[in-house]
């Protein structure tokens, strides 16, 4: 990559995706405003970013000769989410520019690879195990204790592909269950987090490093339901947070956006959870809350701009919208009726066809003066009660 050290991707370049989602979606309408023309390679016709970019090339992730069409029409190429083939990456290397490589993906997708390259970087994950057979289960749950996490090395998102060992009674099921996946598996020790944390940091080929502020996120049957910032811990603990994520960064090489998940524990210990080395969920409140998005700043590190920014101008608490709430948001969005004083609603909806439950189809960013009444706010709208 040194070669690219000095590249910069001006405004009016094509900026190719991998990937078709809403990130993508989110990445190009970011990018359009300043310039920047999108073409992305996804299997779904009329994508969410396939609606907003300059062309969507239909046909599976690993079609090589689509890929290819997607080079030649690019300047820079980058990916929407971190389960592309990683020798798709690897081959659009040779006949584009992909500054965020191919070795990061390798990296972050197999959980064992992931774990060992950030205690390379001198940052805490909780205690692990890799695990090859029952009786290596059985062994690991005895070391590291009931409850613990068994989990797929790759694949798995939103809770899938892992497995809470409560007891040693549920080894055996829940050994053959995950081994049909036929990757490896690795356990952890159960943390007893106080908080789930995630940071959301950015580099750029020139070697500067930015992070945003730390987010407070809680989780609803293991999908993000409400992001909180400023997160409601202790700002030294915050700190330390945006600290260990420029870190990685910095150890990783990563160009682009990485978001470094952590749990918090009540005493003050932060333990990384897992990393995904693009725009997140979790960083869907920096649209309006920070001087620069998220998705500007992945263009700005893409494209070896100077990096935007980062500080938070509101407090602000982003809750998502699943399937089963866009009918009752619709409704509410004709009046807004119950919206506190001093919270102002930004929704944003990404264009996919079919609500389905549980599927992530938008969010809401409530910027507020107090995020408890942001708080309290959806905890009684209907809109979340579906």
């Amino acid at each position: 990559m040194a070669e690219h050290e000095g590249k910069v991707i001006l405004p009016g370049s094509t900026i190719g995706v991998l990937g078709g989602g809403q990130l993508g979606r989110m990445l190009a309408l970011a990018g359009r405003a300043m310039g920047y023309r999108f073409a992305t390679l996804d299997p779904t016709p009329d994508s969410p970013l396939g609606q907003v970019a300059d062309e969507q090339i239909v046909a599976p992730y690993d079609d090589a000769e689509a890929a290819k069409r997607l080079a030649e029409r690019s300047d820079v190429i980058t990916y929407e989410f971190e389960n592309v083939d990683a020798g798709v990456a690897g081959m659009l290397m040779s006949e584009s520019y992909v500054p965020q490589g191919s070795e990061l993906l390798y990296t972050t997708q197999h959980r064992l690879r992931e774990k060992r390259a950030i205690e390379a970087a001198g940052v805490k994950v909780a205690p692990y195990r890799e695990i090859r057979s029952a009786a290596e289960l059985r062994e690991a749950v005895r070391e590291l204790g009931t409850p613990c996490v068994l989990k797929t090395a790759t694949g798995g998102y939103d809770g899938k592909g892992q497995w809470v060992i409560r007891s040693e009674d549920e080894i055996e099921q829940a050994y053959e269950t995950l081994a049909r996946a036929k990757t490896e598996l690795v356990l952890e020790q159960f943390i007893r987090f106080d908080k789930e944390i995630s940071v959301i940091a950015a580099r750029s080929p020139r070697g500067e490093t930015k992070a945003f502020p730390a987010a407070e996120n809680i989780h609803v049957d293991n999908i993000l339901h409400l992001s909180i910032v400023p997160a409601r811990a202790d700002s030294e603990v915050l700190a330390q947070a945006e600290r260990m994520a420029v870190r990685i960064a910095d150890a990783l090489q990563v160009i682009g956006l990485i978001a470094v998940e952590m749990f918090l524990t009540r005493d003050g210990e932060l333990y990384v959870n897992e990393l995904a080395p693009r725009p997140h969920n979790s960083g869907h409140y920096t649209m309006e809350a920070c001087r620069t998005s998220q998705f500007e700043q992945h263009v700005r590190a893409i494209c070896n701009l100077p990096l935007g920014p980062v500080e938070l101008l509101t407090p602000v608490v982003m809750a998502n919208i699943l399937g089963e709430h866009v009918a009752p948001l619709l409704e509410w969005m004709g009046d807004e009726a119950g919206l506190p004083e001093g919270v102002a609603a930004k929704v944003h909806l990404y264009g996919k066809h079919e609500a389905k439950t549980k599927r992530k189809m938008g969010h809401v960013n409530l910027l507020t003066d107090d995020v408890e009444k942001a708080i309290g706010w959806v905890e009684q709208s209907p809109i979340w009660r579906s």
